[in-house]
């Protein structure tokens, strides 16, 4: 059980650490530093008839995501102990990563930073309740989805 924890708690400062370097690269525009666009490598059109969807101002987000759906996964699972365990991960790394984000879309960022929030209370109400966590956190997803043209 304590290598599980060790594990976990390496696993988790690897993720802060990865989230803090992409936060670093987000500050600069993709042309300033050298980095290919989502949008020049996707066409501008194609035959499937599916609206052309911009990425968000704010970059990429799969990272932040993929820690809300594990957050969602365990509430899921009605493990909300280690759902607000989890969801600590991603406060830290949305905050540390806040001031090169905000700047690129302030309107989405705070979007999903309300979202955040929302799940972020639900977990650590002091009687947390399920259903309420649970919408929290597939609000969280949708919102993370929505400015991500998904």
């Amino acid at each position: 059980m304590q290598s599980l924890r060790a594990f976990k708690g390496q696993l988790t400062t690897l993720t802060v650490i990865a989230l803090l370097a992409l936060a670093t690269g987000c500050s600069k525009p993709a042309e300033v530093s050298g980095a290919k666009s989502i949008q020049a490598t996707t066409p501008a059109s194609s035959s499937t008839n599916v609206p052309n969807k911009t990425a968000s101002k704010l970059g990429d987000l799969s990272a932040f995501r993929a820690i809300a759906a594990d957050v969602d996964g365990l509430v899921g699972k009605g493990d909300l102990p280690a759902a607000k365990t989890r969801i600590k991960d991603l406060e830290v790394a949305w905050d540390s990563a806040e001031a090169g984000l905000k700047p690129r879309d302030a309107d989405n960022w705070h979007i999903v930073d309300k979202a955040i929030d929302g799940a972020l209370k639900a977990l650590r109400a002091g009687t947390p309740v399920a259903a309420e966590c649970k919408q929290a956190t597939s609000d969280m997803l949708k919102a993370m989805d929505s400015v991500q043209g998904k």
